[in-house]
């Protein structure tokens, strides 16, 4: 007969492993282009797991029906750790840049972050925010991991 201890714990570690797999279902978005009516913008990269200091290739492009307007050259790219915290934000010109439907533009990022240092091994969000033309925000988003 099992204690009743070992039957709690073994019941908790199955309920807590299903709770972190969906929260990680959830988080590694892999679904990149998704074409809509509309305004909308996708996140392409050329896979999702990297290794520690290969370069990152970033493709924007305006998967919508109406033009995506950005306010630099850097087309609202941002790469921030899971929690939040930014961690990359390419120099740009302050200089309005516009996406015309299915237009794309390429970016890359070699893994070093703003203040010059190497990024660490883990998940991170990349995401572009640009505006459609009535003004309002459109975001889009995807998580790329980090090897050693």
């Amino acid at each position: 007969m099992l204690s009743k201890s070992l039957v709690i714990f073994v019941g908790i570690g199955i309920i807590a492993g299903l709770g972190y797999g969906i929260f990680l279902i959830d988080v590694k978005n892999t679904s990149q282009l998704v074409y809509v009516e509309g305004p909308g913008i996708s996140i392409i990269t050329e896979k999702f797991d990297f290794k520690k200091g290969e370069e990152i290739n970033i493709i924007i492009k305006n998967t919508g029906t109406v033009p995506i307007t950005f306010s630099d050259k850097s087309y609202g790219l941002r790469i921030t750790g899971l929690s939040g915290i930014l961690m990359y934000t390419p120099t740009s010109v302050q200089v309005i840049s516009e996406l015309k439907p299915n237009e794309e533009v390429e970016l890359s990022w070699d893994q070093i972050k703003n203040d010059g240092d190497a990024t660490l091994e883990g998940l991170y969000k990349i995401s572009a925010k640009g505006f459609d033309p009535m003004g309002e925000k459109v975001e889009r988003s995807t998580t790329v991991t980090i090897w050693k």
